[in-house]
């Protein structure tokens, strides 16, 4: 059974040089972002998730919503395994496919089927699978011999391309997207599209971070209000 849970979770970042004694409160909430806060060594933190809990299961399809510094993109790359909770618990069964940077991994000295390689190791893949997966990644991509030439000697588009054709080559149990994926020109971005809805629908579990409320209302069946890295509303 596919799963993600949260269980008080608690993500700090530590302000190295600020001084405790310089917050006149304990905690100050900014406009935008999380909260100013002490940890238990009494270092100045920002609080990016703040006391978050939640039980998704198979099926789910969560839209994060918030304003820009709400803990959306934060609690994504916690779930990811980028960030380790400070507090609290989080686990996850399945497969996680990130849709977070899909460049990252990405070298430029590299050339295209090296990076294949490379972004499918990120991706947690077997060079076995990732060989399996290249003829695909290839034809998708559309780059042809370009595939043998460092990326440096691409375009945006042209790497771009690339990244989203490994990134979407991994069926997913569990999906994790920061705003919806747009690529390349027209032609092209009409086949990323059709790509990422069947990526979507045979993921288990979607997690699909907006500002785009309209897109979230229309993917997902459970909303998830964040600010200053609280759940303040659910839906």
């Amino acid at each position: 059974m596919t799963y993600v849970r949260a269980s008080d979770v608690v993500v700090d970042f530590p302000i190295y040089g600020a001084k405790s004694r310089s917050l006149k409160h304990t905690m100050i909430r900014a406009a935008t972002g999380g909260a100013l806060a002490k940890d238990a060594a009494d270092r100045v933190v920002v609080r990016a998730l703040d006391k978050v809990s939640f039980d998704w299961r198979e099926g789910d399809r969560v839209g994060l919503v918030g304003h820009n510094g709400s803990g959306k993109t934060t609690l994504l790359r916690a779930i990811a395994g980028i960030y380790e909770p400070s507090e609290g618990r989080l686990e996850s069964r399945g497969r996680i496919a990130s849709m977070l940077s899909v460049s990252v991994g990405m070298e430029q000295e590299a050339t295209g089927y090296e990076n294949i390689y490379l972004r499918g190791t990120i991706m947690g893949l077997t060079r076995r699978e990732i060989a399996a997966k290249v003829e695909e990644i290839s034809a998708f991509s559309e780059l042809g011999d370009y595939l043998d030439m460092p990326i440096r000697t691409y375009s945006s588009g042209m790497s771009m391309r690339l990244a989203f054709a490994i990134s979407t080559s991994v069926d997913a149990d569990i999906l994790l997207m920061d705003e919806w994926l747009s690529v390349g020109d027209a032609a092209f971005a009409q086949k990323a599209q059709a790509r990422l809805t069947e990526l979507v629908g045979r993921a288990k579990i979607l997690v699909l971070a907006s500002h785009n409320l309209d897109l979230v209302q229309s993917n997902c069946s459970k909303i998830i209000y964040l600010e200053h890295g609280r759940v303040v509303r659910e839906s």
